[in-house]
């Protein structure tokens, strides 16, 4: 045992001297950012009730706690490098030095940064509209620094990178309080036209929740391959959409059923010729 402490001599004192010397600063970091990070969900929490009770816009309520968050953690890492006895001005250089790289393999991070400032300064939705992005439509939850929250129709949570605002299309269906409803319906080619129409006019008459109906529209749209296509045009409210479009569907089909119109369906003429 004397002989093997003889010849670690060298090694043992390395480990006791980083133990003592580096070791209790390692454990002091630990604990900083340990007790830091709980600082600052502690703070963030506040912050946000506090915000809550400034009734301020929620969009720019979320960009603040986010970006406070965001800062405040990058104080409780720098407070742990120091313990540990990395320089902050020195840590601050080997930070900027790794900027450029960082920035390249997170581009699409600033990318969604850039995004989120565009959303709080332009404004193309907010919470609680109803929008059509990235192939989702869905109710606005949430808006943070870096994406936004949607909320389906069939309850399903949808988290969209900021940067689809500024490099793709977006739908707003609620920027206005009415829609127009399209209602494409087929009658069959030996059906009388005029009462087609006139049967539309009298179900858009009796339903109360189509808006100025002056300005309704009930033409020919297409002579389709199996059917005369007319389309039924109205305006209602944004609540009202879905439930008009499905009760005037149901509507149609129950009347059109009274008054003999067919609904017809594709149809395929064969003709066939013997050989002698």
């Amino acid at each position: 045992m004397t002989e093997f402490l003889a010849n670690n001599q060298k090694y043992i004192d390395i480990m006791t001297h980083f133990l003592t010397n580096f070791g209790l600063k390692l454990i002091i970091a630990i604990v900083v950012l340990y007790i830091g990070f709980k600082v600052v969900g502690f703070i963030n929490s506040r912050i946000e009730k506090a915000l809550k009770k400034a009734k301020l816009d929620p969009m720019i309520e979320g960009f603040i706690v986010s970006a406070i968050s965001i800062l405040l953690k990058i104080f409780v890492l720098l407070s742990a490098a120091k313990v540990i006895g990395i320089e902050t001005s020195s840590f601050m250089a080997i930070f900027a030095a790794a900027g450029l790289a960082v920035g390249m393999a997170l581009s699409g991070t600033l990318q969604n940064f850039a995004g989120g400032v565009m959303i709080l300064v332009l404004r193309p939705y907010k919470i609680g509209d109803f929008i059509s992005l990235s192939g989702y439509e869905g109710t606005v939850k949430n808006i943070y620094i870096f994406n936004t929250i949607l909320l389906t129709t069939d309850k399903r949570t949808v988290i969209i990178p900021n940067a689809d605002i500024s490099n793709g299309s977006m739908i707003n269906f609620s920027t206005e309080p009415i829609r127009r409803l399209d209602l494409s319906i087929g009658i069959d080619y030996s059906d009388d036209i005029d009462l087609a129409k006139k049967t539309l006019q009298e179900i858009v008459d009796a339903e109360d929740r189509i808006l100025d109906k002056e300005n309704t529209t009930i033409a020919v749209g297409e002579l389709g391959d199996n059917a005369v296509i007319i389309l039924c045009r109205v305006f209602v409210k944004n609540a009202d959409y879905w439930t008009v479009n499905f009760d005037m569907l149901e509507t149609i089909k129950k009347t059109f059923d009274e008054k003999g119109l067919n609904f017809p369906f594709p149809q395929r003429q064969i003709h066939m010729t013997k050989e002698d």
